[in-house]
């Protein structure tokens, strides 16, 4: 099934052309369907790039999606232009009073700011708080996962002393829950953050289930029990040249980043790279609105509540 989507987003043809299902919105009002309702607040800087990313994993699924696209604030942009956000994208006063199956909140570049610091902060708090009750399951991705534990267990903000990037082997836990249904024992995900999350501390500090570990990474994937609020500490959403962009960016400023760990054949940056993580990222957007969402959710959004939501599988 496909995902619904506005008729002009460059998106469209981007995947139309990767032989993606994507309905125009004139077609998806003649079907008698209730497609899901999602929303992505885009919180980095390249806006179409992003979008892009996301879309293409939300498509993998028997699942009609229609999609909308949340701004933080009416703030210029340097990456996108203007009359990309004036025609896609959505101030949360236009959405604040209906109800959503998922809220995606995609990762920013703020690792080394502090939350407080943060020019948008107290507006997130808002819209994460209305998300509570407005929203069936919401997926924090990146630094969002990182503002989303300071907000629902005031957990402080912990910061690595080197930037986490490359591509790292994760094991899963508890194989049997629905977000990690079909993942192998052992799979591969990129990181790119200065956040640090620490399996230890969050079982300590939270009562989050744990689902996917790397050694050298941290937490990966971790859930609360009714599945309302799913952390995805890395980006499965990056395409094969994501992580060596940002490479080439930070050199260019001077950073002296290291190399992406696994990411580069030999570990040479001038040879080009591929995704090793592509099957795990479908997967885990697959999973996630069927047992997270759709299967949680009530019929009639109107009627969002509490006691719509089971504990169940």
């Amino acid at each position: 099934m496909p995902i619904r989507i506005p008729d002009q987003l460059p998106a469209s043809d981007i995947l139309r052309n990767e032989n993606i299902f994507v309905m125009n919105m004139t077609r998806a009002a003649s079907q008698e369907i209730r497609p899901l309702r999602v929303l992505i607040l885009n919180l980095m800087p390249k806006k179409i790039e992003t979008e892009t990313q996301f879309l293409r994993l939300l498509s993998n699924s028997p699942l009609q999606v229609d999609v909308e696209l949340l701004r933080i604030d009416n703030r210029p942009s340097k990456n996108t232009p203007t009359e990309h956000l004036d025609t896609f994208y959505r101030q949360f006063e236009m959405v604040k009073t209906r109800n959503f199956d998922g809220l995606i909140i995609t990762g920013a570049p703020l690792g080394l700011v502090q939350f407080e610091d943060v020019i948008y902060w107290d507006h997130l708090q808002t819209i994460m708080t209305w998300a509570k009750d407005h929203v069936t399951s919401t997926l924090y991705v990146c630094w969002a996962a990182q503002a989303g534990l300071k907000l629902l267990y005031d957990l402080p903000k912990r910061t690595r002393k080197e930037k986490l990037s490359g591509v790292y082997a994760h094991q899963i836990h508890s194989p049997y829950h629905p977000i990690l249904r079909g993942f192998d024992d052992t799979f591969l995900a990129p990181h790119s953050r200065y956040a640090d999350f620490s399996a230890d501390y969050l079982a300590e500090h939270t009562d989050l289930e744990i689902l996917a570990t790397s050694e050298t990474a941290g937490v990966y994937l971790a859930a609360t029990k009714d599945k309302r609020n799913v952390f995805v500490t890395g980006h499965p959403e990056y395409d094969a040249q994501t992580l060596h962009n940002e490479y080439v960016r930070d050199l260019g400023e001077g950073m002296d980043p290291i190399i992406p760990v696994n990411y580069y054949p030999n570990d040479d940056p001038s040879q080009p790279p591929s995704a090793s993580w592509r099957s795990h990222g479908h997967l885990l957007f697959s999973n996630w609105l069927n047992y997270c969402v759709y299967q949680q959710t009530p019929y009639d959004l109107d009627k969002f509540s509490e006691s719509a939501f089971t504990k169940d599988d």
